[in-house]
């Protein structure tokens, strides 16, 4: 990937100015109604200003050499957190000036009073909250959301499931991002939930790094803690293949990948590359088949061969459970073509870290503009795909809204 042109970074960086000065002048002016120091004020302005210009100068001439370093998620959500703030006032402060000078053109014309200093006061109060709001909203994010593991149970009824698997437990852990964890501690207590769920099996359906799988090193003997009456049964992601750096060497990329196959063995988790297990339960046969990373989307390289991972399951065994990370897979393939696949597990979203559930009631993230599917249970006649919102995060190390997901999925017959 290129740096970008100077004509581009100066072009943003007059942008970024105009709306800065734009901001501070109003806000000093608030500061100033309110009988606040306004130098004390203007120098905690300049200097947010000038740190989020250098994280931006920083993120842009050493582009992913940046976003490996130690903290380099926090430096950018500092930058990202104090744009999205200043951008949520200026907006306001655009329509408090629009409502200035529509009343100043109508006392000018009409000679009568329409604005007054009182209203433009409260108008620059409501802008300078407009800019603590998502301020504190994705402060409170990072500080409170990102190990804060939250336990979703469901049950899904399957046709003519066998006696022997009725209540049989899969829990499903997804985008662990281990690339970004920067504590230890509070990742134990997701892996005390999970294993407190006494699974029949666990499966984990991709994204395990952020960019190179040594990543993983310092967390395999807590990930190695996971355990289930079946074992752990896991795939790749995008992110797993190593696709996101610069390798010198097709032999260096390769090396990668054969590490990354390596720590499945430390973890003793199962990796399925385009490929199934059978397992059996009181008596009965139960498939899992794990598809490498398949999106819809030609943004992703297509790694995933549904025919191969699918060669050798009977039609006999009653119940079939694919993994595939990209939820845009089961559209596009699996109720298309599979339509013998009972549940569909994936993760990829995160639903965007970002977005508001209150069940029964409203469910919104910006992920729904892009993934139809993004997050929970969906049907499609007889087959489901369940979204796992992801246990790490990426990018904004936290989350809004939406918090780390660990699933328990209980199969059940269907009630006639």
């Amino acid at each position: 990937m290129r740096n970008p042109s100077i004509l581009f970074l100066a072009t943003v960086s007059l942008v970024l100015l105009l709306i800065d000065f734009y901001v501070f002048w109003a806000l000093r002016w608030w500061i100033i109604q309110n009988g606040m120091s306004s130098k004390t004020f203007s120098r905690i302005y300049w200097s947010m200003t000038v740190v989020a210009f250098v994280i931006f100068y920083a993120s842009a001439y050493y582009g992913r050499n940046f976003a490996g370093q130690p903290y380099s998620a926090y430096l950018g959500a500092f930058a990202f957190i104090l744009l999205v703030s200043k951008l949520f006032c200026a907006v306001f402060l655009l329509i408090t000036d629009f409502i200035r000078v529509v009343g100043y053109i109508q006392e000018k014309v009409m000679s009568k009073p329409a604005y007054m200093s009182s209203r433009s006061k409260f108008l620059h109060s409501i802008a300078a909250g407009m800019a603590i709001l998502p301020f504190t909203t994705f402060w409170y994010g990072i500080l409170r959301n990102p190990y804060r593991y939250k336990l979703h149970k469901v049950k899904i009824p399957i046709s003519n499931l066998p006696k022997g698997l009725e209540g049989f437990k899969i829990v499903q852990v997804s985008d662990i991002h281990s690339g970004s964890f920067t504590f230890k501690e509070p990742i134990q207590n997701g892996i005390d939930m999970i294993n407190q769920c006494q699974a029949d099996v666990i499966c984990f359906t991709g994204d395990l790094v952020n960019t190179v799988a040594n990543e993983i090193e310092p967390y395999i003997d807590m990930f190695k803690s996971i355990k289930a009456k079946h074992g752990v049964y896991s795939i790749m992601g995008n992110h797993d293949y190593g696709d996101y750096k610069r390798w010198d060497t097709p032999e260096e990329k390769q090396a990668n990948a054969e590490l990354f196959i390596d720590q499945h063995r430390k973890l003793g988790w199962k990796l399925l590359l385009n490929e199934n297990r059978v397992i059996e339960h009181q008596g009965e046969k139960l498939a899992i088949i794990g598809v490498e990373n398949y999106s819809a989307s030609p943004r992703f390289a297509k790694y995933g061969d549904l025919n191969k991972a699918f060669m050798g399951v009977e039609e006999s065994i009653p119940f079939k459970l694919l993994l595939s990370h990209d939820p845009s897979h089961w559209d596009d393939q699996v109720v298309k073509s599979f339509k013998n696949i009972d549940l569909t597990l994936s993760g990829h979203t995160h639903g965007f870290q970002f977005g508001i559930e209150i069940p029964g009631w409203i469910k919104w993230s910006p992920i729904e503009y892009a993934y139809k599917q993004w997050a929970g249970l969906y049907q499609e006649s007889n087959q489901y795909l369940y979204v796992n919102r992801g246990f790490g995060f990426l990018g904004y190390p936290g989350r809004v809204g939406i918090l780390p997901e660990i699933t328990e999925i209980t199969l059940t017959g269907v009630t006639v």
